[in-house]
């Protein structure tokens, strides 16, 4: 059901409505009908883009300190990987014992790795340290 509606507007935008109506085989109703419609729809849509945008704002300050966060990470942890083979002297080929000894450390370090990932455990945690230690 359409209802009908006077209104009243500036003789500019009354002159380019004629225009678009002539040319777009449309009717002025239909066109001012279309434009109303997407108006109010924006309206609604930009409340909620308002809403949205403080929460994407936060979740983009989180991220962009999570990123800044594992850069620390990774270049302490390549700064470490660097000193230690810088002063740790190689085995011997013949040292079996020595190699031995390096596999079940390693092998412990993953296990232990492993463990806390799974039981979301963090030594670095805030507060006080957890975890089993090595």
């Amino acid at each position: 059901m359409k209802v009908r509606q006077n209104l009243y507007i500036d003789r500019e935008i009354s002159d380019a409505l004629e225009a678009l109506a002539a040319g777009h085989r449309g009717n002025k109703s239909r066109l001012v009908n279309d434009a109303l419609r997407g108006w109010l729809a924006r309206r609604g849509s930009k409340e909620i883009d308002d809403l949205l945008k403080i929460r994407l704002d936060r979740m983009s300050r989180e991220i962009s300190a999570t990123r800044r966060d594992i850069d620390i990470l990774l270049e302490s942890l390549a700064v470490f990987v660097r000193y230690q083979l810088n002063v740790t002297a190689p085995l011997a080929e013949a040292d079996a014992a020595g190699r031995a000894v390096g596999r079940d450390r390693f092998e412990a370090f993953i296990t232990q790795v492993g463990r806390q990932i799974a039981s979301n455990v963090r030594t670095l945690a805030p507060g006080e340290p957890k975890g089993d230690g090595l």
